[in-house]
């Protein structure tokens, strides 16, 4: 009996990677940059200059309709219905015990039109649940993923860069006026793009929604430009350092279908006072009120070795948790960590230790993020 294994999917920009001698990975199903030459140097580009990602594995699902807003407020946990068009709000998708099927971010585009962004592995999961739970109202699913492409421009010099892809003053205002966590469609560089100021990075920047038949016109107009800014193309290793230390969840790692937004520390980000019985909200109305059994918690190494994840939190000898992502930091030079601790471990200035095979090093509860960029 011969094994087989399933082909990894390739986004639009799959050659142009290869033009760049990037290193591959396996990631959520897609063949994706792991880097390009050195991760440090990518990392340290976005923070001093800008880096560009294709973020292409991302899924792209589309709601329209008259009760587009019941049907996202019924399938996921925030609420959609006090958003402004233009604006972008970061949410959860939950199961019926309240635990996290994704994360993900939701931008109202129109009164009754909604796009949400699941993470790569999570895309057609999420398009399956959102489909389902949408069925009983006035609105329409579509599942773009596959037809759209996500390119992103991040770090100090990224509006400069995207500045520069427009034809007139009038949508380069509309670039630099463009709020955090805000979108709006333009042309850029003669292509129909969706502009977000939104990122996984820390760091200022944009991520750029288009269809897959323009997106390398889009990445080499980018390209060309950003070579008078110092851009650097940057894999998934270096997006991985960045958004540990802006303090960043990744689903898989803090996130998963064994935790709560309450563990996670995202009980914000859960709307009870909407009307609209959204999947989850039972489980969730129970545990509310309570104290988690744990929690997730910043993590400073005080030696020069870094805990990964996996290793065990250790208070006097016993395990009380596990680092669930840790690395050194490029730009603070220590090691950081994100991981879940015991409820009562979990306050700030806490000392704990973490288990590197076999030999315990001292790390302390910080304040979430790590890193923050200056305005």
């Amino acid at each position: 009996m011969t094994e087989t294994t399933q082909e990894l999917k390739r986004t639009a920009l799959y050659e142009q990677h290869q033009t760049l001698g990037a290193n591959f990975t396996d990631f959520g199903g897609w063949d994706m940059p792991l880097k390009y030459g050195s991760e440090l140097a990518e990392h340290k580009a976005v923070r001093s200059t800008a880096g560009l990602f294709d973020l292409s594995h991302m899924g792209e699902v589309y709601l329209s309709g008259p009760e587009a807003v019941t049907a996202l407020n019924t399938a996921l946990a925030g609420n959609f219905g006090i958003m402004k068009v233009g604006k972008a709000k970061y949410s959860l998708i939950l199961n019926e015990q309240g635990k996290i099927i994704d994360d993900l971010i939701v931008y109202r585009l129109e009164e009754e039109k909604f796009l949400v962004v699941p993470n790569a592995g999570n895309a057609v999961v999420v398009a399956a649940a959102i489909e389902e739970r949408a069925a009983k109202f006035d609105v329409q699913v579509d599942n773009a993923s596959e037809r759209q492409s996500l390119i992103a421009v991040q770090g100090p010099n990224a509006q400069d860069i995207v500045s520069k892809l427009a034809a007139d003053q009038a949508t380069v205002d509309s670039v630099t006026e463009l709020k955090y966590y805000a979108a709006v469609n333009l042309v850029l560089g003669g292509l129909d793009v969706l502009v977000a100021r939104t990122g996984y990075t820390g760091e200022d920047g944009f991520e750029l929604i288009i269809d897959n038949d323009q997106a390398v016109a889009l990445w080499e107009k980018i390209v060309t430009i950003g070579a008078d800014h110092e851009l650097v193309p940057c894999g998934l290793a270096a997006r991985d350092s960045l958004r540990l230390e802006a303090g960043m969840p990744l689903y898989g790692n803090e996130l998963s279908l064994e935790r709560t937004p309450f563990d996670a520390g995202f009980g914000p980000v859960v709307s009870f006072k909407k009307e609209e019985d959204f999947v989850g909200r039972k489980a969730l109305e129970a545990l509310k009120d309570q104290t988690p059994t744990q929690k997730l918690v910043g993590l400073k190494g005080l030696g020069k070795r870094a805990g990964r994840g996996g290793y065990a939190i250790v208070k006097d000898g016993a395990t009380v948790g596990e680092i669930t992502s840790g690395q050194p930091s490029p730009t603070l030079g220590y090691p950081v960590a994100l991981g879940y601790v015991d409820a009562k471990y979990s306050e700030v200035g806490t000392e704990l230790e973490v288990d590197l095979r076999g030999k315990t090093l001292p790390f302390v509860v910080v304040e979430l993020p790590f890193y923050t960029r200056a305005k």
